[in-house]
């Protein structure tokens, strides 16, 4: 018999914490503001037409600008990122300035900020958003792609990074 009880979030939450995802950093720019977010709730949809998602906590008011930019950056972060993860998840309480000195960035096609050494960036024009519960759920269309060397994935598993 299945149960009808709504999932406790902590207990959720615990458990999803072993569900390891690669580390990514979502960027965008409207005007002269940009903002950008360490995630690891983003996934390929498609490659005919190119497309992204990506997941983002909606009790923040400062994503409010991805909602109105219509365009973003997903930018796959490498094991030597390790300290700009840190810088863009809040951990290190640095303001948006501070944030994005700690890597160099560059334009493709849309303006969204693009991570220069990502291991692959996706430039993207936002197609439709969905909200979800707690989070917005940003479908983009890859308008621009880089990628650079292999090198060491950035991981997110049971609360702290790992490399593979």
């Amino acid at each position: 018999m299945l149960s009808r009880q709504p999932i406790d979030p902590a207990l959720y939450r615990d458990a999803m914490s072993r569900f390891g995802g690669h580390v990514q950093l979502v960027t965008t720019a409207l005007g002269d503001q940009k903002r950008g977010v360490t995630i690891t709730a983003a996934c390929s949809v498609s490659d005919s037409p190119a497309c992204v998602l990506v997941c983002l906590n909606n009790s923040n008011p400062k994503n409010e600008i991805f909602f109105r930019s219509g365009i973003f950056a997903l930018n796959t972060l490498g094991a030597h990122h390790q300290g700009l993860a840190d810088a863009f998840s809040g951990r290190m309480k640095l303001d948006n300035e501070d944030r994005f000195s700690t890597g160099k960035f560059e334009k493709l096609v849309t303006g969204a900020p693009v991570l220069s050494d990502s291991l692959a960036s996706f430039d993207c024009r936002v197609m439709e958003i969905k909200e979800m519960s707690t989070h917005h759920v940003i479908f983009g269309e890859v308008v621009g792609v880089r990628f650079d060397e292999t090198k060491p994935a950035l991981l997110y598993m049971n609360r702290d990074y790992h490399t593979l």
